[in-house]
């Protein structure tokens, strides 16, 4: 009776020097990246150093200025402009991420269902997030810059008075964030759309086997499936309402009385209005601090729904 031995995997070939081929690919791949990695440090390293040499200097548009240590960054903390930029950065990040999310998923779960013109309904409800932002900025200003705008017509009368949406601060500060929304849902609705897809049906089949409510099955199911597409789309949409310059510039200038200055505003004005290039980087800076902490804890999120 004769007896087989188990094959032995044959070992990496080698070339005349020794070393693995897969050695060598590797080097050839690095020295391939290599020029763009070049280019992406020069590229984003040298503006990055440079910004944190002007953020402890006096300096201004045309000359660098004397060393001023970390006075540029207590000068800002003690700035009642800056606390108010960061309150009303906080409140319309929380209504751009959350109010577009919101809004993206229920579409996105009304576009599973057979709707008539599920198509033409799909392409409409991409136009606020593909039609330029000047544009949309210049429409709504139409729509409720001043009294004779229509939709002031409008409440008037249905009598609730004339109300001047951007000329009143709290007012303008709900309607750049309901137009934050409203310019936004497209990519949550595209995210969500895209996770949903992924879910297995038959998870759906089983748990109404089981007798689960739609509102249980939305819970248990498709919750925490989407999970990780959610962390996903809330980085990425924080980053975008922190970041969002022309949103709060073009639809109202940073007014009323400053209600609607944003921290990328203030930063703006401070630069290119003022001419105080070390605070404007320093309020830049603190801006990209508190980005990289909301990421991270997102991105914790991210891992731990995977591990689930």
């Amino acid at each position: 009776m004769t007896t087989t031995t188990p094959a032995v995997p044959a070992p990496p070939s080698r070339r005349a020097g020794g070393r693995p081929r897969f050695a060598s690919k590797q080097r050839t791949l690095l020295l391939l990246l290599l020029p763009s990695i070049v280019m992406l440090v020069l590229i984003n390293a040298y503006p990055f150093v440079y910004a944190v040499f002007q953020s402890v200097r006096d300096g201004s548009l045309i000359n660098t200025g004397t060393f001023v240590g970390l006075s540029n960054y207590t000068s800002t903390f003690t700035s009642v402009a800056f606390w108010s930029a960061a309150k009303f950065s906080l409140i319309f990040t929380i209504v751009g991420v959350f109010g577009s999310w919101v809004v993206g998923l229920g579409l996105a779960l009304l576009l599973r269902t057979k709707i008539p013109g599920g198509g033409v309904f799909k392409v409409l409800l991409l136009l606020p997030w593909v039609v330029p932002v000047v544009v949309s900025a210049t429409s709504w200003n139409y729509l409720v810059a001043t009294s004779d705008s229509p939709i002031p017509k409008l409440a008037s009368a249905l009598g609730l008075g004339s109300p001047l949406f951007l000329a009143d601060p709290t007012l303008a500060q709900i309607t750049v964030c309901v137009f934050k929304v409203w310019v936004s849902f497209p990519f949550m609705m595209l995210m969500c759309s895209a996770a949903l897809s992924a879910v297995d049906g038959n998870l759906y089949e089983a748990a109404r086997m089981d007798g689960a409510t739609v509102v249980q099955q939305f819970r248990y199911i498709t919750l925490p499936m989407i999970a990780r597409s959610t962390y996903i789309s809330w980085i990425l949409m924080t980053i975008f309402c922190v970041n969002d310059f022309p949103t709060n510039y073009l639809l109202t200038g940073g007014g009323p009385v400053d209600a609607t200055t944003s921290l990328v505003v203030l930063a703006y004005r401070t630069v290119f209005q003022n001419f105080q290039v070390g605070p404007g980087v320093a309020i830049a800076y603190i801006m990209t601090i508190t980005l990289v902490l909301v990421s991270v804890f997102l991105y914790r999120q991210i891992r731990k729904a995977a591990i689930q």
